[in-house]
């Protein structure tokens, strides 16, 4: 296997090991806060709203948008790392 191929094959690794993470993540707050946790998180409260009301209607939201912004911030410094950054 050449230099370039097992570089590739390292980025693509790198890239898959972040996307899942970042998808179980989404996943842990979405349905896991957002339903299977909602009656434990209903005991508190924010803004007079149950926190498990609040998770299933905006803090899955909110937090995959904040994971929109980690990926994009993890794959600039995943291009540098492997050199195929756009510069």
């Amino acid at each position: 296997m050449s230099d370039q191929t097992a570089s590739r094959q390292a980025y693509w690794q790198a890239n898959l090991r972040l996307l899942t993470t970042l998808l179980v993540i989404w996943f842990a707050v979405s349905y896991g806060a957002g339903i299977l946790f909602v009656d434990v998180l209903d005991n508190i409260r924010i803004g007079g709203f149950p926190l498990g009301f609040w998770f299933s209607q905006q803090g899955s939201i909110y937090t995959f948008v904040a994971l929109i912004f980690v990926y994009v911030w993890k794959m600039n410094k995943l291009d540098r790392e492997f050199d195929v950054h756009e510069d």
